[in-house]
């Protein structure tokens, strides 16, 4: 059904001007067009706040306001085509950049900023439900935002005032589109979270599919089901939701699109069947097409058999985004997208988000260098800076372990400026450290090996929370021999250099990036990339801090950050303690957030 996509060469200066004053200038790279189908679609998701686009990396340098740019030119395109263009949002906005984070209340200039485009289907992730102020201000500031377009099929909002249990927003959507007359039915799912707040409930899929209202909307015979989910394709609810239509619609395409693994990835659940997810923090702008959909209200005819989905991911940079419109500097963009622009610029100002802690005096990965090593930030955390924080006035030279997981990271550390908006792009959350005082050694290093592999009390499947969102629900393209996948995270632009002295690049000219393998093929990204490795890291990582010098201590406190809670006390008791929440205590006052920034303007004062 789908061919290869052929390339073509920017013809384009290889210097342009980015969108934000900080950020660097794309390099130029072969291009695959995008391939217009009759229903065409943009999507969005895990953006985690990235508004302004990536700073330190050029090839994702392109900022919220000329996403509103793109989006104009293309629902122009759109127009002329005669076919229709939607714009698809699948959550995870807020958590993960200083212009989100750094502000006071949280988001103050980031739901705005976000409520500039036009979008025509939203819903709920997970980190928009894990604090109750966050649900709240979702619930008060996005869902009206997006009253006609935001979906939230198995999400209720519990009201302060009375304690009733409301639907977030509109169970689903009804539609017709704007030049070809199809109808759509849209609907907006979370996965079966449990750890969001209390006043949020996530009904689990499986019982949403037997709703009357469900029932009701896969019943109403639409010319294609429009499936949004923060959801990861490879995991059991898209197909639990998939099979439910299935079941009364048996060849009403379906286009789906997920969110939450931080991945690109493709996924056919059948010939007319097709899902998408479109990576992390604003690096990608999705698209999918449709051709030969039964038509609604058009005259023209449908293909036969089949119709025919195709999907591209796009590197959000200047560069591509004037490639896919035929436009320029001069030419791309709008007075909408420039003030979304100036919004950002003032906002990131006013936050003095690039106020420097220090200077990080090398490159620091979480996936692109082996761990243990060198190069490893986990290997930095647990060597370097979780001894120095992880310190309690009361119990200074009492042995400790300092654990901490994973997913804690958010993203790597570049070497150069370490500046307020990089501590959030570290490590966004508020959760600080807690400890039990006083357990066995032995116990303590079982309960660690227990949320690494697993054990009686937490099976491998239910600590996929606790590693980065790339490895929860991997691709089955993705590789892990050798230590490291085939389909690499981007590297771009300022960072190229540095990188291929580590790792060699296939084709010279080509920049370090995503090279996607889905089940449509090898050709999905838009931009042509030379592969880079993407190593495994554990789950948990864990610091042994004032050890006796000569063997091994007979009791240590067991230091955690918070998130680990509920893992940490299943996995002490199953490993022989006797401990339960009553022993928790807090170990340092402060987040790891804060704690880090300290140590970086402690330890980092050199010279950038």
């Amino acid at each position: 059904m789908l061919g290869k996509a052929p390339l073509a060469v920017a013809v384009l200066a290889s210097v342009t001007r980015a969108a934000q004053p900080e950020a660097p200038a794309p390099i130029a790279a072969p291009m695959r067009d995008l391939d217009w189908g009759e229903l065409n679609f943009l999507h969005t998701t895990d953006t985690h706040g990235w508004h302004g686009g990536h700073l330190q990396e050029s090839q994702y340098s392109a900022d919220w306001g000329d996403y509103v740019s793109f989006a104009d030119h293309m629902h122009r395109m759109a127009d002329e085509k005669g076919v229709d263009l939607l714009l698809v949002d699948t959550g995870d906005r807020v958590e993960g950049n200083g212009l989100y984070d750094g502000s006071d209340p949280k988001g103050q200039f980031t739901y705005d900023i976000m409520g500039q485009q036009s979008i025509d289907a939203i819903c709920t992730g997970n980190h928009e439900l894990y604090l109750e102020d966050t649900v709240e201000r979702e619930h008060d500031i996005t869902v009206p935002m997006f009253k006609k377009s935001y979906l939230a099929s198995n999400l209720d909002y519990i009201e302060p005032q009375s304690g009733n249990s409301i639907p977030q927003a509109q169970r689903y959507r009804t539609f017709t589109t704007k030049n070809r007359g199809y109808k759509v039915v849209a609907l907006g799912f979370l996965f079966n979270f449990d750890r969001n707040a209390n006043n949020s409930v996530v009904q689990p899929v499986e019982e949403t599919v037997k709703e009357e209202w469900f029932i009701k909307a896969i019943q109403e015979k639409p010319d294609v089901f429009l499936v949004i989910g923060h959801i990861g394709l490879r995991m059991k609810e898209f197909e639990i939701i998939f099979d439910a239509i299935r079941s009364q619609n048996w060849d009403t395409p379906i286009a789906i699109f997920g969110g939450h693994a931080h991945v690109r990835d493709a996924r056919k659940f059948d010939n007319k069947a097709y899902a998408i997810a479109s990576g992390r923090y604003f690096e990608t702008i999705g698209w999918m097409s449709i051709d030969g959909i039964k038509t609604g209200t058009s005259d023209v005819s449908p293909l036969k058999g089949s119709p025919a989905f195709k999907r591209r991911y796009i590197d959000n940079n200047l560069l591509g985004l004037y490639h896919h419109t035929g436009l320029n500097e001069t030419t791309f963009p709008t007075d909408h997208g420039r003030n979304v622009t100036k919004m950002i610029t003032k906002a990131r100002k006013e936050l003095k988000l690039d106020h420097r802690f220090g200077c990080a005096p090398q490159d620091y990965w979480m996936t692109r260098a082996e761990y243990p090593g060198t190069d490893s930030v986990f290997t930095l955390l647990e060597e370097q800076i979780l001894p120095d924080i992880v310190k309690n006035k009361d119990r200074p030279k009492t042995p400790r372990i300092a654990i901490q997981n994973t997913g804690a990271i958010r993203f790597d550390i570049f070497k150069g400026p370490f500046t307020k908006d990089t501590t959030y792009l570290i490590s966004p959350f508020t959760s600080g450290f807690s400890y039990i005082p006083d357990v066995t050694y032995t116990v303590a290093k079982r309960a660690i090996q227990m949320l690494n592999r697993g054990g009686p009390a937490l099976a491998a499947s239910d600590l996929k929370a606790l590693t980065i969102p790339e490895m929860r629900h991997p691709s089955p393209f993705l590789s892990f021999s050798d230590r490291s996948l085939s389909q690499g995270l981007a590297l771009q632009g300022q960072q190229a250099n540095t990188f291929t002295k580590n790792f060699q690049l296939s084709k010279p000219n080509l920049v370090a990036g995503y090279t996607t393998k889905d089940d449509l093929g090898d050709d999905g990204d838009d931009a042509e990339h030379s592969p880079i490795q993407f190593f495994q890291v554990p789950n948990v990582i864990s610091a042994d801090i004032e050890f006796p010098k000569d063997g091994d201590p007979d009791k240590v406190d067991v230091v955690f950050n918070d998130y680990l809670q509920p893992y940490i006390i299943p996995a002490l008791q199953f490993s022989g303690g006797d401990y339960d929440s009553d022993n928790v205590k807090r170990y340092v006052e402060g987040s790891f957030t804060d704690l880090l920034a300290a140590w970086i303007k402690e330890n980092w004062t050199g010279k950038c």
